[in-house]
């Protein structure tokens, strides 16, 4: 389980195309949100963390947004995502650790979680919350899907509860909706739970 904190671990699976959960297409549900934000939003600082493939990222370019910022610690899907949109600016896509990212020198108006929290290793998740929250501006925003599923597995993707996931973000976050999505893709119907969160 160690391994997924290896960059290597999924600089391999890129390579191989062994990432089983992946959509190949933006999140329903994290399109339908992203459609009805106002026009005045789009030049707002927004991360994507742990983004693999990065449909979402590709799709908030699309839409006219000028300040997105993707990170992941594997450079293939990066690689491939600057193939794929050779017009988004480089200085954007970040080849580093979430964890190790310095809040003093990022700061974001919301952050978008898609399947990154359920790739990481569970111990972390604590940790992870905490670096959300310090990544947020004041009253910034964490939106985004988690599994809502027990997976009964020691590789990705982690699965977990609604009751869990309340109890390690209520201390840093006020959780304005956690709830079982409605638009999820055919694939994920069900298992899947929308947040909409700002930090406190």
């Amino acid at each position: 389980m160690d391994n997924v904190n290896q960059p290597e671990f999924w600089q391999q699976r890129y390579e191989s195309g062994s990432i089983q959960w992946d959509m190949g297409q933006v999140s329903p549900p994290l399109k339908a949100y992203i459609d009805q934000l106002p026009e005045s939003t789009k030049d707002q600082r927004i991360l994507v963390p742990g983004a693999g493939n990065a449909y979402e990222v590709g799709y908030l370019h699309e839409q006219g947004f000028t300040n997105v910022v993707l990170v992941d610690f594997a450079p293939a899907p990066i690689k491939d995502f600057a193939k794929r949109y050779p017009d988004f600016p480089a200085e954007h896509s970040i080849c580093a650790d979430f964890f190790e990212l310095s809040p003093k020198d990022y700061q974001f108006d919301w952050i978008l979680e898609q399947t990154f929290f359920c790739a990481i290793n569970p111990s972390r998740r604590d940790e992870y919350v905490e670096q959300m929250a310090a990544l947020l501006k004041p009253n910034g925003k964490l939106i985004g899907l988690l599994f809502n599923v027990d997976f009964g597995r020691d590789e990705p993707p982690f699965g977990g509860t609604l009751k869990e996931y309340q109890k390690r973000f209520a201390p840093y976050f006020n959780i304005d909706v956690m709830e079982t999505s409605t638009n999820s893709h055919p694939a994920r119907q069900g298992s899947e739970l929308f947040m909409s969160l700002q930090a406190k």
